[in-house]
């Protein structure tokens, strides 16, 4: 391509700089070299790089939080699209109280086993008991945001128990 036909203001994407080299003598037929040199990533995109793979790295150990700001998003949309399910989940609330009672009937446990069971049947429903409440009144009325907190507490830390003494 001569320099007649090429362009000269040609644009290329943002943040990246084409250097150009020049065509070398007694290559005539040769197009030119092009390499394209991106630039710098920001501070702020080094440090999110930083983040997403200490996340990414410890993604198992932080599944309850995961799991609790998708049940703040998912109340949040219900409360949009359709507050009225709300009564709807109301009554899965009483599922893990109604599977403490089946299971401790089936196969009764005493001690440390009965706790976890009590723990985690209580924690599940009350789980359950807000994502019900806050798809009725919204994620963030009232103290729902403070039940939402505690619970992820409380299951962020149940969980780091189980993972480590497993």
């Amino acid at each position: 391509m001569s320099s007649r036909t090429r362009a000269r203001g040609a644009k290329s994407a943002a943040g990246v700089h084409t250097v150009r080299i020049p065509r070398q003598r007694g290559r005539r037929g040769a197009e030119p070299f092009v390499v394209v040199v991106p630039e710098r990533p920001s501070l702020a995109r080094e440090a999110l790089a930083v983040v997403g793979g200490w996340l990414w790295r410890s993604r198992r150990a932080l599944a309850p939080t995961g799991l609790a700001v998708l049940a703040l998003v998912v109340a949040g949309l219900l409360h949009v699209i359709a507050w009225w399910s709300g009564l709807l989940l109301a009554p899965a609330a009483a599922g893990p109280l109604a599977w403490l009672l089946i299971t401790q009937r089936r196969r009764p446990a005493t001690g440390s086993v009965l706790a976890w069971r009590i723990g985690l049947a209580a924690l599940t429903s009350s789980a359950l008991a807000w994502l019900a409440t806050a798809a009725g009144f919204g994620p963030l009325a009232g103290a729902l945001e403070l039940w939402w907190l505690l619970t992820l507490i409380a299951a962020q830390t149940a969980w780091l128990i189980v993972r480590h003494t497993h």
